[in-house]
């Protein structure tokens, strides 16, 4: 069960890592497309900077790249391992994946970017 207050819990619901009250995207839905990347500028309830300098977010690049392995990594343990595909149809099944996922992939990868550096406050919504 995720329990509010932890990494985790920011990190799987997109809430501000400070205050944990909110959402840090416009849409939560990472599927619309031409929203995937608008985040609110701070949040309404503790007032935290999400972008805390320009540019950012480009360090959550990295961290897509070791989510995208795991993603790809499950793939391969399901297609190839547990249901014994041949090698070409788990790639394909891994590159699906991956293109499917990737919305997913970025959302996450910002949310644990920013968690790395934002440390949960149970203070923090109370006051603005």
């Amino acid at each position: 069960m995720l329990k509010k207050g932890t990494k985790l819990y920011s990190i799987l619901t997109g809430s501000c890592p400070k205050c944990q009250l909110e959402t840090m995207y416009v849409d939560k839905n990472p599927y619309q497309v031409r929203q995937l990347f608008k985040m609110h500028e701070r949040c309404s309830h503790c007032g935290l900077k999400y972008k805390i300098e320009p540019s950012f977010f480009y360090g959550a690049m990295y961290v897509s790249y070791g989510v995208g392995i795991a993603f790809g990594v499950a793939a391969f343990i399901i297609a190839y391992v547990m249901l014994e595909t041949s090698l070409v149809t788990t790639f394909i099944a891994i590159v699906i994946t991956l293109v499917v996922f990737m919305p997913v992939i970025i959302r996450l990868s910002r949310n644990i970017w920013i968690n790395l550096f934002i440390k949960y406050n149970p203070e923090a919504g109370t006051t603005t």
